[in-house]
């Protein structure tokens, strides 16, 4: 009788154990949200649980009459982390003295290639004009990866260009004012890219993603007919999707179910000095 006491003693201490390294997991995921309340173009995360197996205490029998009974008897074994989900909800748009800051409405994603030729996808479009070869200039993020046109290549403009008359439009042309002071469409075009399951892309930075085979493929908003065109809005930067009421409570219920979790380890321990005390 001690020792099915005893095994049920540390199957709670396990449980209890479980409960609180998940709980420490959403703390944690509620921390990095918080962290990033003011990052430009970050997307939200919250943390999935799911409970592990469950141990047959007593199977489906019989009563003394021949009668079967209608249930089981399964005990949980705990709770471990299921997922970290992104939340892809379109955030609120800041006004920026900057030129080269773009907001984009809508769902698509800015396209930067890496130094290894890895594209990169974010909302993140706090962007600026690098010099390159031949005085040329080149539209880059803050980290200097060249952001793509609607062909997949880096936007680079002639030299003699001034930065400052640089526009673009709403759907993402980049135009120059002509000899009359009219902004006209020089050929490039900043492209959006979408994505059948954004929730499936790996977050590789606070705002940078890459395709995975969850996500599918990158779908070009210029190529593709059936998707639904973002606006690109100049002089804008969408900020954080966080919503810090809901983050403050969420990371209240998590500090109350650690500690709930935390009670099960101590009355578990209790338990077992009361049955380990009676041996002697």
């Amino acid at each position: 009788m001690s020792l099915q006491k005893e095994d049920i003693m540390v199957r709670s201490l396990w449980s209890g154990a479980t409960g609180m390294n998940a709980q420490q997991t959403n703390v944690d995921t509620i921390a990095n949200n918080l962290a990033n309340v003011n990052s430009v173009g970050y997307k939200a995360q919250v943390a999935q649980f799911k409970s592990l197996l469950y141990q047959n205490l007593q199977s489906v029998t019989t009563t003394a009459n021949g009668d079967p009974k209608p249930t089981t008897s399964q005990v949980g074994l705990g709770v471990r982390t299921a997922s970290i989900n992104q939340i892809f909800t379109q955030g609120s748009l800041l006004d920026s003295d900057s030129d080269t800051a773009f907001a984009i409405e809508g769902n698509g994603s800015f396209g930067l290639r890496g130094d290894d030729g890895q594209i990169f996808y974010t909302r993140n479009g706090d962007f600026t004009w690098a010099i390159g070869a031949n005085n040329r200039m080149t539209l880059t993020n803050s980290d200097g990866l060249p952001v793509l046109d609607t062909e997949g290549r880096a936007i680079v403009v002639d030299a003699g260009m001034m930065a400052s008359n640089l526009s673009i439009t709403e759907d993402g042309q980049i135009c120059y004012p002509d000899a009359q002071n009219n902004p006209q469409p020089i050929g490039i075009t900043i492209g959006t890219f979408q994505f059948n399951n954004p929730a499936g892309l790996k977050r590789v930075g606070d705002t940078l993603f890459v395709v995975t085979d969850a996500s599918g493929r990158a779908l070009n908003e210029d190529t593709e007919p059936d998707v639904a065109k973002s606006r690109i809005i100049q002089g804008y930067l969408e900020g954080s999707n966080v919503h810090v009421a809901n983050e403050m409570v969420n990371l209240i219920v998590a500090q109350r179910a650690y500690e709930m979790n935390s009670k099960s380890i101590t009355t578990s321990d209790s338990m077992l000095e009361v049955a380990n005390n009676l041996k002697r």
